[in-house]
């Protein structure tokens, strides 16, 4: 019986929507406007942000695409009063609409958009509008860690609003490049820490438990999140505002022994200014890339583990595309930093919104190029390679370890090989590794032996490596100055591996082929491995040894 109540209501839901979707098309017909339903269509909260919630609500609207000076509003009613005032107030500021028809539930759905447009520009809880020439000023000063220990230890607090102890946190943070900071509880005292070109250093380890609470309480009202939970994972973002440019911080609090721990991933637009020639590239590999983005259609996939660099380099892909021809469409987990002229969309699980549902809907909206944040199930590996097979140019990533790795693991997930090789164009592996600093590396002076290795390994790279341009080798030790916190380091650049798919690559995927074979396959066919273009880097000066094997292993020369 309970089953057979539960039908009946989900008949009469149904019905009662489809109803409501008739009603709308109605209405559209007689005032002259388009209908849209917004069950699969994809909602910019950019967009969103032109009308705040509640006026949304009260006028039963939303703008939900705003592209140069024009904008698509929805509205569930165009002609009732509330919903002409915010018509006649965005045309005012110069904006062009161009109006649909919806139903309430199609409303509500980008309504339930708002919660990301909260959590990235709330206008009280969720920015921080810091004095340009008062967090430069802090930034001149705090260039060192020690200096940001020694302002946060000097801090008046009778004198200052406590709050103000986060922005010595932030400013320190930006003037040494770090790309997280780390709060960490414990027993007797807190601790700050820094990651700065992927090592956490330690800034202070006697956070006294009184100003450690001070800071979780501020990051937990910038963030909007709750300050009586403290035993709950929570998850925000706010937003420091420099005036020439926005930086976003999304913030993870987690409960630990002694307390509550926080990361805050630093996410600096800046990042966003790199060219496919800034991405560290060789001339040979650089060639490659141009010539794969240039295809209509077809996968490339990034590899490598976390904060490997694989978002930025796909970011120089699509700004490298991006004209006003074309569309591009991304659907991410999270959205990390904001591209302009680019659709973006984010996965919501809760509303049933994921990679694979917002894929499905992408494909509707005539992109031409799609990023998808990670390919992770079958599903949404399917209609990525159907996306390229069906005259789409995709860009995604995969967890491997090598670029061979990435086509067994897409075979793991129970794609058919035969599907796979003649979507797959190009196949990226990369990992970052530390820059010398320019102004304190000293050389090496090199033997015979080694010397003659280095020259055996460059007659053993494939042809279309120009060899000449290492022809002088230099190779360089860290030191350490003023300018790089006495690290010998400053900066990392990526290193690189690309796979590009052949017939014969085709092949041995149909042949169920594993990644040892493929990957010696790829090497006869002249690919460059990610650690021997770590060794041109080193003998270029620009990294060193101990770099290059820790992070792919001892040199084989």
């Amino acid at each position: 019986m309970a089953q057979d109540k539960d039908q009946l209501t989900d008949i009469l839901d149904k019905s009662r929507k489809e109803a409501e979707e008739r009603d709308a098309q109605r209405r559209a017909i007689k005032g002259g406007h388009p209908y849209l339903n917004l069950a699969l269509i994809p909602v910019e909260t950019e967009a969103l942000e032109l009308i705040p919630e509640a006026k949304a609500r009260e006028a039963k609207v939303a703008t939900i695409e705003y592209k140069a000076n024009n904008v698509v509003l929805v509205a569930n009613d165009d002609k009732e009063a509330p919903a002409q005032a915010i018509i006649k107030e965005l045309e005012s500021k110069g904006l062009k609409l161009k109006i649909f028809i919806v139903s309430l539930t199609s409303l509500q759905r980008a309504w339930d958009f708002y919660k990301y447009v909260l959590k990235k520009s709330a206008p009280i809880t969720g920015k921080i509008n810091i004095d340009k020439e008062r967090i430069e000023l802090l930034k001149e000063k705090l260039t060192k860690l020690d200096k940001v220990r020694e302002e946060i230890l000097n801090f008046d607090y009778k004198k200052f609003p406590t709050a103000q102890i986060l922005e010595i946190v932030l400013a320190g943070a930006l003037a040494n490049r770090t790309s997280d900071i780390h709060f960490e509880s414990g027993e007797k005292a807190g601790k700050l820490r820094y990651r700065i070109d992927g090592d956490l250093r330690d800034v202070m380890t006697d956070l006294s438990p009184a100003i450690y609470s001070v800071i979780v309480s501020r990051i937990k009202l910038l963030s909007n999140l709750k300050l009586n939970i403290k035993d709950e994972a929570q998850d925000g973002r706010f937003t420091i505002n420099l005036g020439a440019k926005e930086i976003e911080i999304r913030v993870a609090i987690a409960p630990s022994e002694f307390g509550e721990v926080i990361v805050m991933r630093v996410l600096d637009p800046t990042m966003l200014s790199l060219n496919l020639s800034d991405l560290g590239l060789r001339k040979d590999d650089l060639e490659i890339v141009e010539a794969e983005l240039k295809q209509p259609n077809g996968l490339v996939l990034n590899t490598g583990p976390t904060g490997s660099g694989k978002t930025t380099t796909l970011y120089a892909f699509l700004k490298h595309k991006h004209t006003p021809t074309i569309k591009i469409v991304t659907i991410e987990d999270p959205i990390e930093y904001h591209l302009a002229g680019i659709e973006q969309t984010q996965v919501k699980p809760e509303a049933k919104y994921t990679f694979a549902t917002g894929l499905r809907s992408l494909m509707r909206q005539d992109p031409d190029v799609i990023l998808i944040g990670e390919v992770r199930d079958k599903e949404t590996a399917e209609i990525a390679i159907q996306a390229a097979l069906t005259g789409h140019l995709v860009f995604s990533t995969v967890h491997a370890n090598q670029a061979s790795g990435a086509i067994p693991r897409f075979m793991d997930l129970g794609v058919k090989p035969t599907s796979i090789g003649p979507a797959l164009n190009l196949i990226i592996a990369q990992r970052l590794v530390k820059r010398l600093c320019p102004d304190c590396k000293t050389k090496v002076k090199l033997d015979a032996d080694f010397k003659n290795k280095i020259e055996k390994f460059l007659n053993n790279l494939p042809a279309r490596v120009a060899k000449k341009d290492y022809g002088d080798i230099q190779m360089y030790k860290p030191k350490g100055c003023e300018k790089c916190n006495d690290t010998g380091y400053k900066g990392r650049i990526a290193i690189y591996e690309l796979l590009q798919v052949s017939e014969e690559i085709e092949s041995l995927m149909t042949k169920s082929g594993g990644e040892i074979e493929i990957q010696e396959f790829a090497l006869k066919q002249g690919m460059v491995t990610i650690q021997q273009d770590g060794v041109l880097k080193m003998i270029s000066g620009i990294t060193t040894a101990e770099e290059v094997e820790a992070l792919t292993g001892p040199l084989n020369f």
